[in-house]
């Protein structure tokens, strides 16, 4: 893998896997989206500019100080363009947030948008007495686009496809 390719997040199919057909790709990656999981993948919408759409919409716990309340929205997407000349899935990330902060008398709403590969942890803890009665930390929320985008190369991988991350430009 080369310096491209770490860059972009290109990922390449084990060699000696015959690619199987586009129709079962784009099936199994449809079926990534099911019961139970945190997010949705769906066939892309005419003004999106892809085949197929992962996207999981986050909304962080609030936390409450006095006369003020705080809550972080996000949406992340993974858009796909299924190319079945190559036997590859290229890949653009589009991240939006929103936080609003809202009290008396005022709400205040601040907004960011990342496009290219986006990478993204958040995490928040709660501080208390463990049973030693020591104080520790629990996680109490954990969000990291790995945990969608993960699952999507390992299934176009197993079908002996390429994942092409798509930086900036046309998928």
């Amino acid at each position: 893998m080369g310096f491209k390719d770490r860059l972009t997040g290109t990922r390449h199919p084990d060699g000696g896997v015959p690619p199987e057909p586009a129709a079962e790709v784009r099936a199994a990656l449809l079926a990534l989206g099911g019961q139970g999981a945190p997010y949705t993948v769906r066939t892309a919408l005419p003004g999106e500019a892809a085949d197929l759409v992962a996207e999981w919409r986050v909304r962080e716990p609030a936390w409450h100080g006095f006369f003020l309340r705080h809550q972080l929205e996000r949406q992340v997407q993974i858009r796909m363009r299924i190319d079945p000349d190559g036997h590859e899935v290229r890949s653009t990330d589009r991240q939006w947030e929103v936080s609003w902060v809202g009290g008396t008398p005022r709400l205040t709403a601040s907004g960011e948008y990342s496009r290219g590969q986006v990478t993204t942890v958040s995490k928040q803890w709660t501080i208390g007495r463990g049973k030693g009665g020591r104080t520790e930390a629990a996680e109490t929320f954990r969000f990291a686009t790995s945990d969608l985008k993960e699952p999507l190369q390992k299934v176009v991988l197993g079908a002996g496809w390429t994942w092409r991350g798509v930086l900036f430009g046309r998928l």
